[in-house]
């Protein structure tokens, strides 16, 4: 049941005809997405792979609309990162961030991850991307699904958005603003956040809103690129959000961007004291696309010349560790891996965890950070345990020793459920990939290959 006040809401701001074409889209079919990872491979590989048929979605590139009778969360190739499965609608705003490789890129409200690692697929790997999330058992999913994608370049943060701002001044190319919202676009598919509506919950989301979007302009360079996003229909926490910070903030531009078929224009009329082209800004309707409710803006910071303004960061560069004090690792390095994967990072350790930070990665000191890039593994006494994190993240030609499994064979069952496999091949650590993709460490003596597949990962049954 949807409540009285939402829909009287949504009445008088679409009208009478078109409120009638809303209501209609709760009975229709829910368009289930999921978006391939090309740090890991083509969309063209993986229909040729498995057959399945996928449609565009036409406002992201890497975006397809599945089947209702497929379940790919439970293949194979999730668990080794080939796709992340998420709502269509949803992979519009990181599409309009545009990011490119070699930036510094916020994805400040990030949890549970799928704009985080669609930026990170754009950005190939290279430049710095943050991921942020303020409740800590959301950035641990975040940090889980980072690892999964085999992403190398991110730092992982539990941190307020306005904690962040008091350590970053002007520092970041892009920032993703997902803001937390009232959850009225995903009333179809979320009961939960239906029962959870109030108008005074809308009103309480909007001061966070406006808390957030300060944090992020602090942070943003000048001539930077930002992206406010929600999945609510409420114009308190859109136009309104937007009006407030550009009423407050006079040098950003709502920047103009194409939109896709069957998106509207934000509407002006719909909040108090608009700002200028409110028309600019996008909603999406789930009864005029394929997905659910969405809200983006795209927005431009009045700059100064971006080539002398650089942006600060407190406490400056992280130094990092000697490869003298990495060892172990790099004598696993050697024996294991075709060439040097650390020539382009530093190494940071963390007790006995070993990382691989990126270049220029700022100071980690007074600072909540889950994973300070990319995790390479355990460093114990005379010897060196990888991690599943550098697994996901290295591709089959990087690896000295490789087991294919096919994804529809009993031994990448068996591999995934935490069964040992009988193999042969040369003794000590092999990458498991099934198909050509990397999916978890075996460590292989005697003929019998022992199964490193994180315990909580493991398929039951």
């Amino acid at each position: 049941m949807l409540p009285i006040e939402f829909l009287h809401r949504m009445e008088k701001m679409l009208g009478e005809e078109e409120f009638s074409s809303y209501l209609a889209s709760y009975d229709t079919e829910k368009y289930q997405g999921l978006r391939v990872n090309p740090l890991k491979g083509s969309s063209q590989e993986l229909k040729e792979k498995t057959g399945w048929e996928l449609s565009a979605v036409p406002w992201a590139k890497e975006g397809y609309y599945y089947q209702s009778n497929l379940q790919p969360g439970k293949h194979p190739y999730h668990a080794a990162g080939v796709y992340y499965i998420q709502e269509p609608s949803a992979m519009a705003p990181a599409h309009y961030l545009d990011a490119q490789p070699a930036e510094r890129i916020l994805d400040l409200c990030a949890a549970p991850g799928g704009k985080s690692t669609q930026i990170a697929g754009a950005m190939q790997g290279q430049g710095l991307l943050v991921c942020n999330e303020i409740h800590p058992a959301r950035a641990k999913i975040l940090s889980e699904n980072v690892e999964r994608m085999g992403i190398r370049n991110a730092i992982v943060t539990n941190e307020s958005p306005t904690h962040l701002a008091e350590k970053f001044h002007g520092y970041f190319d892009r920032i993703m603003v997902d803001a937390p919202c009232s959850g009225e676009g995903m009333f179809r598919k979320n009961e939960q956040a239906c029962e959870e509506w109030s108008p005074e919950n809308v009103a309480i989301c909007a001061d966070r809103q406006d808390e957030i979007l300060e944090a992020a302009h602090e942070m943003l360079k000048p001539g930077g690129r930002m992206v406010y996003s929600t999945c609510t229909f409420a114009p308190e926490e859109d136009e309104g959000s937007i009006s407030r910070f550009i009423h407050r903030h006079p040098g950003y531009e709502i920047v103009p961007v194409s939109m896709t078929e069957g998106m509207s224009s934000g509407r002006a009329e719909w909040t108090d004291d608009p700002a200028e082209n409110m028309e600019r800004t996008i909603r999406l309707f789930p009864h005029k696309i394929h997905g659910e409710g969405h809200y983006l803006a795209v927005l431009k910071k009045g700059s100064a010349d971006p080539s002398v303004c650089e942006g600060s960061v407190s406490g400056g560069l992280e130094k990092g560790i000697s490869e003298k004090e990495c060892k172990e690792y790099l004598e696993f390095e050697q024996e294991f891996l075709q060439k040097n994967i650390h020539e382009q990072g530093i190494f940071v350790r963390f007790g006995e965890q070993l990382y691989l930070a990126p270049e220029d990665t700022f100071s980690l000191k007074g600072l909540k950070v889950l994973r300070p890039g990319l995790h390479l593994g355990t460093v114990k006494k005379n010897r060196f345990e990888p991690s599943h994190a550098l697994a996901l993240a290295l591709k089959p030609e990087q690896a000295k020793n490789v087991t294919n499994l096919p994804a529809a064979s009993y031994e990448a069952s068996a591999y995934l459920k935490g069964q040992t496999l009988n193999t042969d091949g040369k003794k000590g650590w092999h990458l498991i990939t099934v198909d050509g993709y990397s999916l978890g460490w075996g460590k292989l003596a005697g003929g019998v290959l022992k199964n490193h597949y994180p315990k909580g990962l493991r398929i039951q049954g």
